[in-house]
């Protein structure tokens, strides 16, 4: 899978690819991220690529010539899969990821400044963002997608029985993990763990998901496919709040 990334800072990958599991995905094969900076697509002998706001205002806008020359350039097809990472797009979600793992490559653009012109939108396919908040350019907004894709690919992760019990995959949180010791600073293992009875571990974990997600994420309750235990499992925390 390829990943082409449109920045103006390129260097600002380095770390998250050259370690960890994307390090791994690469050296496997699976997974090709190639940057490109927008600075070298520009015309202007300084390879300026922003300009004043027509109408006014603070700050500067990212020029669309740039855009359209690397994407000329680079012979990028039509209708191939194009993101802009923007405060005004979709959220991004773990469904969101399982969709994009079916791309077998997708061009990403980080904008800067106070935005990019309107018009490099007719280049691109989706628009995404990672919350409601703001960062200083689609740089890390585009690393964290390419982690969370990246490590869905096949072969990224070494068991992939992991990924299927991870949260937001059956639309709970993920239950509580604990490993060694058996005790901690007074806080032990719950027994159940420790009980070898798959079945029962597996309710436990279940109600403990359903639990998590009812406290921290009840949105998330709305659209989850209920199991036969689970409506006891609310019922039992609202009759243990009361």
């Amino acid at each position: 899978m390829l990943f082409r990334v449109l920045t103006l800072f390129p260097e600002m990958f380095k770390g998250i690819l050259e370690n960890s599991i994307l390090k791994r995905a690469q050296d496997r094969g699976l997974l090709d991220v190639e940057l490109i900076n927008i600075r070298d697509y520009s015309t202007d002998k300084h390879h300026k690529v922003d300009d004043y706001p027509f109408g006014g205002g603070a700050g500067m806008v990212m020029k669309p010539e740039p855009f359209y020359a690397c994407f000329e350039a680079l012979n990028i097809r039509p209708g191939a899969r194009v993101i802009l990472l923007t405060p005004q797009g979709e959220t991004f979600t773990q469904e969101k990821a399982k969709e994009l793992i079916q791309e077998s490559e997708i061009t990403m653009i980080c904008g800067h400044y106070e935005g990019i012109d309107e018009r490099v939108k007719s280049l691109v396919t989706d628009e995404i963002s990672l919350g409601d908040f703001i960062l200083t350019g689609g740089e890390i907004a585009s690393m964290a997608i390419i982690d969370c894709v990246g490590r869905l690919l096949p072969g990224t992760v070494g068991d992939p029985v992991s990924l299927q019990e991870e949260s937001f995959n059956f639309g709970l949180l993920e239950y509580p993990h604990f490993t060694r010791p058996r005790s901690f600073k007074g806080c032990a293992v719950p027994d159940v763990l420790l009980s070898g009875n798959h079945h029962e571990i597996r309710c436990w974990r279940r109600a403990q998901a359903v639990a998590r997600t009812f406290f921290r994420r009840p949105d998330l309750l709305i659209d989850v496919p209920w199991e036969e235990d689970d409506r006891k499992t609310i019922d039992r925390i609202l009759s243990d709040g009361s």
